[in-house]
């Protein structure tokens, strides 16, 4: 498989609906929680790309574009921008849905590292 063909195939989406439990006084999304699924859907693209185990080492230029309202549903959608000998970048969008409307926009965007590791905890070759 070519590596173009392996960044389609662990392409990940996923999406979920804003409820007031995740948002803060101001009523829209908190930015840790907007991170966390950040970190969580980079993490399995990165795992889908390599099959191996995966550590995130950093985030880098994440950029809140729109606030993200309570009520409303969100795509995140990670995949690979770079690989190296044992890390890999994956670039990760976060567009906004109105619920009862066909809009949709850019909301946020951001870059995380991870390291491929083998069962001793240190770094392994992607293959």
């Amino acid at each position: 498989m070519t590596i173009d063909e392996r960044v389609q195939k662990s392409t990940t989406r996923i999406f979920k609906t804003v409820f007031p439990n995740t948002t803060n006084h101001y009523d829209t999304m908190f930015g840790g929680t907007v991170m966390a699924l950040m970190d969580e859907v980079t993490f399995m693209t990165a795992t889908r790309y390599s099959r191996l185990m995966m550590v995130t080492v950093s985030s880098d230029k994440i950029d809140f574009k729109r606030p993200i309202p309570h009520g409303t549903i969100i795509e995140l959608i990670g995949q690979v921008s770079q690989v190296g000998r044992t890390s890999l970048k994956v670039h990760v969008e976060i567009f906004l849905e109105e619920m009862y409307a066909d809009t949709r926009e850019l909301a946020v965007s951001g870059n995380f590292a991870f390291v491929a590791i083998d069962d001793q905890k240190q770094p392994t070759q992607i293959h």
